[in-house]
């Protein structure tokens, strides 16, 4: 009975990994206890030490094993420009493009009011307060006088990414700051009729 419930507490760990269902989660169980005990310990291990050592960086909010990311502490970096992510998978899709040379803001997440995400939940205030910090007297500093002078707001285009982009574009502008958003458009290498019509809409639209 011990063993029906380890394998059962081990099909449920997996099921916990997005887009595995319990067939999944069952057939990955079963092969690693019958077919590669030392590839399942290997996982243990490597989650462990991860969970153990990773945490947040200290100044953009992504995964670091350090109290500051590498990409924070890189004195190469346009620490002029704030790019603002959903997750670090998105931070990692943009460094991969060699496009953008700047500094990052990862969320963690999105708003999503039916899920009860609100601003607390993904570091909005300390988004602003990296964006726009004040001085010692608790007034805003001059946009002459900030390290940031441009945040990209880089959300996905889901309703809640909008949603996000939407609030931190209309609390930055009031602060002051200049703020753009990840232009929209049609996909390099794709043809016109195989392409959704609201992305057409959205590429008539922010047309250059």
């Amino acid at each position: 009975m011990a063993d029906t419930n380890a394998l059962e507490g081990l099909t449920q760990a997996f099921r916990k990994l997005p887009g595995v269902g319990a067939k999944s989660a069952a057939r990955m169980a079963f092969h690693l206890l019958q077919h590669d005990r030392p590839g399942a310990l290997q996982i243990a291990r490597a989650l462990d030490h991860a969970v153990e050592s990773i945490r947040h960086c200290a100044l953009c909010n992504t995964l670091t094993e350090q109290e500051v990311c590498v990409t924070c502490a890189n004195p190469q970096r346009d620490r002029s420009k704030l790019c603002v992510v959903e997750t670090p998978a998105d931070q990692a899709a943009l460094e991969r493009t060699l496009a953008y040379r700047g500094l990052y803001f990862v969320l963690m997440g999105k708003l999503s009011p039916l899920d009860g995400v609100g601003p607390n939940d993904i570091g909005l205030q300390k988004l602003f307060d990296r964006a726009v910090p004040r001085n010692a007297q608790g007034q805003l500093l001059p946009a002459e006088s900030r390290e940031v002078q441009e945040v990209i707001l880089a959300t996905n285009f889901t309703a809640e990414g909008e949603a996000t982009a939407h609030v931190i574009g209309q609390a930055l502008k009031s602060r002051g700051m200049q703020v753009t958003r990840l232009a929209r458009g049609v996909p390099v290498g794709s043809e016109l009729e195989y392409v959704d019509l609201g992305t057409i809409a959205h590429a008539l639209t922010d047309r250059r």
